[in-house]
């Protein structure tokens, strides 16, 4: 076996991308009031104008600009008043120069306007007449007809996670239900002699089951749902019919541990006994996370994190994470807070560090401060904020630095 024949980061995306990215993700159909956070996989195009009329952004009168040009509070324009606009109803006057018509915020102007006056730059002579003391010009304080959405424009695409900001739009533009895509399936095994459950008694040489629960809550953050979370013994039979489990009820699997060369590390093996191209990625110049397995077995990615917490997440957040947003075609934002370090950080030659840091602020600028400890150690992520990478072919990163904070 070829073990730890260790790839760069990039050439591990792009592997996966190239055999993973077609994967047939199932769709369906959902209100919008259930729509968020889901992944649009249709793009959105508006069949209507927003707004589909000329409207008011103020409360006031619509004119003709051209009334107002020059007036001033010594020398203000007279206008005779036609009426007044109600909310919701159609607008069928013409106005004439000289003429006018009170709108309310929202209201419809006629199209024989150009504007509206706010009513605190009008002074009211009697129910038919106003006094204008102040000029403006064509187009303020009015939304035209399309300024919004145009009709056939697209205003949202295919990928999108979908925000409340989006379900207003949605609303907007009168769609009550769009398709998305179902959630992408988990199965998370968890294998080791030693790896107990929440309700299983500690014993001495035990330990909880910590990357299960982990894992469970990052698919779940990132919007997939999980079939199945087992714990299995270190036997080749019992992890090999896990896997083909997960394999005919999911979309991805994931094996926490068992990546390493190991005598009883029997992920490499698993994966290659199954229909496929088996083992793709056997180690990655990464630091944490170089043991990282990733596999094809019958059209689906098998993928062996390392067992200590730090590290499993680790690869989590650049693999898995990746992977789904290329299969969804997600426009992800990824959130960074630009930082300085707080002290000389050394790296490992060759390999990409993700180095833990906490985040401080001093004097309105944010300091990292590196969290030092063994990828064991799960305590390093619960101080965390977040994590500076380190390219393979930098030394390191000296103090007062700035750097880029990538957040959990």
């Amino acid at each position: 076996m070829d073990f730890f024949n260790v790839m760069s980061v990039d050439e591990v995306k792009d592997i996966l991308v190239k055999n993973f990215k077609n994967i047939k993700i199932e769709t369906e159909k959902v209100s919008i009031l259930d729509s968020y956070e889901k992944v649009l996989s249709k793009d959105i195009i508006s069949q209507i104008n927003v707004p589909e009329f000329n409207r008011s952004t103020v409360d006031g009168y619509a004119i003709k600009s051209k009334d107002s040009h020059g007036c001033s509070d010594f020398m203000p324009s007279f206008l005779d008043v036609l009426g007044e606009v109600r909310m919701g109803e159609a607008v069928n006057i013409d106005i004439n120069n000289g003429q006018c018509i009170y709108v309310p915020t929202g209201g419809m102007i006629p199209k024989s306007s150009d504007c509206v006056i706010m009513i605190e730059h009008v002074e009211k002579l009697d129910e038919n007449t106003i006094a204008i003391h102040k000029p403006i010009s064509t187009g303020e304080n009015v939304v035209y007809k399309g300024d919004d959405i145009k009709e056939s424009e697209k205003v949202l695409s295919k990928g999108t996670k979908i925000t409340s900001q989006d379900i207003g739009v949605l609303a907007a533009l009168g769609v009550n239900e769009v398709e998305i895509y179902k959630p992408i399936k988990f199965t998370i095994i968890s294998s080791g002699d030693e790896i107990i459950d929440l309700d299983e008694k500690l014993e001495f040489g035990k330990i909880r089951d910590i990357n299960g629960y982990a894992l469970y809550s990052l698919i779940q953050k990132l919007g997939g749902s999980i079939v199945k979370r087992i714990i299995v013994k270190d036997k080749y039979d019992l992890l090999r019919d896990e896997v083909l489990n997960g394999i005919n009820s999911s979309d991805i699997v994931l094996i926490s541990g068992g990546s390493s060369v190991g005598t009883k590390d029997y992920t490499y093996d698993v994966i290659n006994s199954f229909d496929g191209q088996g083992v793709l990625v056997h180690g990655i110049s990464l630091k944490p996370g170089k043991p990282t397995i990733i596999g094809e077995c019958q059209n689906k990615p098998v993928i062996g994190l390392p067992g200590h917490p730090v590290s499993a997440i680790i690869v989590f957040k650049i693999f898995i994470d990746y992977l789904v947003n290329e299969i969804l075609d997600i426009n992800i934002k990824k959130y960074t807070v630009s930082a300085i370090i707080d002290k000389n950080l050394h790296s490992s030659p060759g390999k990409r560090t993700y180095q833990m840091v906490s985040l401080e602020e001093i004097d309105n600028k944010y300091y990292a401060r590196p969290m030092f400890g063994k990828s064991s150690m799960i305590t390093l992520l619960s101080k965390s904020c977040g994590y500076v990478i380190i390219d393979e072919n930098c030394e390191g990163l000296y103090k007062e630095q700035e750097v880029k904070v990538h957040l959990l």
